[in-house]
């Protein structure tokens, strides 16, 4: 099991979302304590160490720290702005 952590940046970002999605984003979050690397889950090229994971529009941007066994999100964005 990993832990999961929330920079003060992504937890903004979450707080600017409707219910809806964010429960989504919130429950897919909570699933990468359990696999940090989940079906789907891709490499940003533009970023080092960065991984995201796609839920519907919005993208979930995150590391992982192997030796600690810890997910640190960083950030959380609509796919138009995600890659910016």
């Amino acid at each position: 099991m990993y832990n999961v952590t929330i920079t003060s940046r992504a937890e903004r970002e979450l707080r600017r979302l409707d219910r809806p999605i964010k429960n989504r984003i919130v429950t897919a979050i909570l699933t990468l304590s359990s696999d940090p690397r989940p079906a789907g889950c891709l490499k940003v090229k533009s970023e080092e160490g960065v991984w995201r994971i796609r839920v519907g529009d919005w993208r979930i941007g995150y590391q992982i720290d192997n030796a600690n066994h810890e997910v640190i999100v960083i950030r959380i964005g609509h796919r138009s702005e995600f890659y910016d």
